[in-house]
This record gives C-alpha cells, structure tokens and sequence, in this order.
C-alpha cells in the first residue's frame, strides 16, 4: 500500500512538471497581443520583475531612454546595428519610429520581448524588455538594456 502511495506521489510530480512545461512552452511561443505604441506609450510592465522599461514609475524597473543621435533615421540605424551586434535576435517589425525585437536566451531559448519607439518630440528613444515566461529573469532584460545603450551610444 505504501509502495502504490510513493508511485502514485512520484506519478504526480512528474504529471504536474510535464503541464508546467507545457504552459511555458505555449507561453514562450506565442507573441503578446499588446504589444506596440498606443498614444504615445509602451505597454505597460508585468507585476513580474523580469521585465524593464524607460517608461515606468517603478523605480525598481526604470531604465533611462536613450538620446536621439543625429536624427530618427540615424537613430533606427544604430539601433539596428547595436540589436545586430548583441545577437540572438529576430527584429519581427519594424516601422519609421518603433522596433520590436525577439531575443532568445542562448541555453533554455527563453523569448524576450524588446521594443524601441522613437519619440521625437521629446528627443529620446524608449524602449520596454520583458521576458515572455517565467517570474525572475536575474537580471537579464537590464543587462541587456545596458549593454545595448553601450551598442547604441558607440
């Protein structure tokens, strides 16, 4: 009887894993429908603290925009070049003023949302990185804000 108890528990666990794998499988696969630029904004941030924005009030998840250089053509070409430069990317659209790209972590090919909208007048680029899955990311979407900015500003 304890021996069928033990498989039924091991059963469980290994049942409860696969469904938990699977959700974040569909999660990670599918693109947000609320992504993009909507009067002048990003969408706004998870409760999650696996995502950034220049955009924010939240301290904890605000990062600077980036200054325009030169002008907005100049601007989206180095934007183009330094998300070329990072790698492990899919820009999957792209209009005169906003980019949205698909980062994929190298080892578990988690997908990262990160987009770029261009607002002239204001004169800085914003940009929002959020992790599709997952609740922590240890950093990953400010690293890689970080190092883009460094990209960019070259």
């Amino acid at each position: 009887m304890i021996r069928m108890i033990g498989w039924g528990a091991a059963l469980f666990v290994v049942l409860a894993i696969g469904v938990i794998a699977i959700i974040m499988y569909i999660g990670n696969s599918k693109v947000p429908d609320h992504l993009g630029v909507v009067d002048g904004r990003l969408a706004p941030l998870p409760d999650s603290p696996n995502a950034v924005s220049s955009q924010t009030d939240n301290p904890e998840k605000r990062v600077e925009p980036l200054p325009i250089l030169g002008d907005k053509v100049n601007s989206m070409e180095k934007i183009k070049q330094a998300i070329l430069a990072y790698g492990g990317s899919t820009i999957v659209n792209e209009r005169e003023e906003y980019i949205h790209v698909v980062f994929s972590t190298p080892r578990m090919k988690y997908k990262d949302d990160v987009e770029f909208y261009i607002d002239e007048a204001n004169q800085v680029i914003h940009i929002r990185s959020a992790s599709r899955v997952g609740h922590s990311d240890l950093g990953l979407n400010r690293k890689r804000y970080e190092e883009l900015k460094g990209l960019y500003m070259q």
